[in-house]
């Protein structure tokens, strides 16, 4: 169950997002949102935290936290947020549909460890899906997760949500998510599957996803056609 200070940033993101809280003004006070969520200044303070750090708000020196998220004309996926596809369209205001291309058992031999991260001789499930956002295939998803963190996954799962039923089903906490993103040439197998146009690269994102006791289970790599896609991450300068 994640902590209270998660589902309180969630819901002022979705706020700001959704222009309750517009570009360029100010959210509430920090005691009327604790009354709002009946929480403690630590754990309201934690939410505005991951706000700032995600690039949503700015704290003003004797004004409060100012509003400075702008809507994109990419859909955005937020490198410090580990969310599922249907919770990113779903920020994004779009409905995704998803389509499973493989499903299968495999026990990872050298090539697939040396590509995944998992040992050689772990039993995997191997799983690709094909993302339709707006009639077009754009996001092509090759994902391998540990066979014995995942019990009970069916295609039809995969088809909806993974994330949620390991947490919801299995009670998972899933925790961090160590990234990479490259540029890449678009394979034969990519532009069979993937409604590429006359666009040659992709934008490739590769996720390597770990649970609250440490264990990696999950490797995806989501390869993107590049025209749709802006990812969002927030650095700050420290004084």
């Amino acid at each position: 169950m994640k902590a209270i200070y998660y589902d309180i940033y969630k819901d002022l993101r979705e706020k700001i997002m959704s222009g309750v809280y517009p570009y360029q003004t100010y959210i509430p006070s920090e005691l009327k949102l604790i009354e709002e969520y009946e929480c403690t200044h630590n754990t309201l303070r934690k939410a505005l935290q991951v706000l700032q750090m995600h690039g949503f708000v700015q704290p003003i020196r004797g004004k409060g936290v100012l509003v400075i998220w702008q809507l994109g004309r990419r859909t955005r996926f937020v490198l410090g947020d580990i969310e599922n596809m249907r919770e990113a369209g779903e920020r994004n205001g779009l409905v995704i549909e998803t389509s499973v291309r493989r499903f299968e058992r495999i026990v990872a031999d050298e090539r697939v460890a040396q590509l995944t991260g998992f040992a050689a001789g772990d039993e995997l499930i191997r799983v690709e899906r094909v993302r339709r956002l707006d009639g077009a295939n754009l996001i092509f998803d090759k994902s391998c997760f540990l066979a014995s963190s995942v019990e009970g996954l069916t295609p039809e799962i995969a088809a909806d949500s993974i994330f949620t039923y390991l947490e919801g089903t299995l009670g998972m906490q899933i925790t961090t998510s160590n990234r990479t993103i490259t540029m890449e040439y678009a394979t034969a197998e990519d532009r069979e599957v993937l409604d590429l146009l006359d666009f040659d690269m992709l934008a490739v994102m590769e996720n390597r996803t770990f649970n609250s006791d440490g264990v990696h289970f999950e490797t995806t790599q989501s390869r993107h056609r590049p025209d749709y896609f802006s990812f969002l991450t927030t650095a700050v300068r420290g004084y």
